[in-house]
């Protein structure tokens, strides 16, 4: 797939934006003229973000943002609001993984419903409150970070029971909005094995070249794309 450059003066909210992944989506739009909206579980702590921030000549603005949390994402979309009158793009990129060394034999009800809180219902939670914004643009879109791991084809090594069952929830989650929402784009993306503090040392792929075909995934999604699963190249996984 060729890199489709974004258009400029796109209204763009990232959720998880403090790092790794989610810092680069803000990066890459803000570099290229997007006004940006970043939500961070603690903005204080976001010190690169915060820096970039003040570098930003006013496109990116940060704002408190736990997607686990009905106040926070009600609070966060009304600060949305307050700033702009539509959005262009929502990135679901908050999400968490506690269970890479837990089996059937030892993980706890805690950690499955933690995990299917952050990575399945804060991408509804959020999209949820934002709709209102996202129907009134041209060309609204969701995109929601999903993972390979989520795919019930691909499955052939097990493990990561919680991980992988809210990135299975979460699939269903953009299908289902893909065909109750006809006037927007609902994609799912897998970034690949990103070089993050989740993906670990040993992932093969950089955070800027997943990123950039991510936003070329994004850029080019069209209706005929809604509710499809995709990698960070552009082609469609099995769910």
């Amino acid at each position: 797939m060729s890199r489709v450059i974004v258009m400029s003066q796109q209204v763009v909210v990232i959720s998880g934006a403090s790092r790794g992944i989610g810092l680069e989506l803000v990066h890459q739009y803000v570099l290229q003229g997007c006004k940006v909206f970043a939500g961070v579980r603690n903005p204080a702590k976001a010190r690169e973000l915060e820096d970039f921030e003040k570098s930003s000549r006013g496109l990116l603005k940060v704002f408190a943002l736990d997607v686990a949390d009905d106040k926070s994402v009600t609070e966060f979309a009304k600060a949305v609001g307050h700033e702009t009158g539509s959005v262009d793009l929502l990135i679901n990129n908050a999400g968490i993984y506690l269970d890479g060394d837990l089996t059937i034999d030892n993980i706890d009800s805690k950690t499955l419903i933690d995990t299917l809180n952050t990575n399945s219902v804060g991408p509804l939670r959020l999209t949820q409150a934002l709709l209102p914004l996202l129907v009134k643009a041209e060309n609204p879109k969701v995109a929601t970070l999903s993972s390979l791991m989520g795919s019930i084809g691909d499955n052939t090594s097990g493990g990561s029971y919680a991980y992988r069952m809210s990135k299975s929830a979460v699939n269903m989650f953009v299908r289902t909005l893909a065909i109750e929402e006809r006037d927007l784009i609902a994609i799912a993306l897998h970034p690949g094995w990103v070089q993050t503090e989740m993906g670990g040392e040993r992932a093969p792929l950089p955070i800027s070249k997943s990123v950039e075909g991510l936003l070329t995934v994004i850029a080019s999604a069209s209706r005929a794309d809604s509710g499809k699963f995709f990698n960070h190249a552009g082609r469609e996984l099995p769910w």
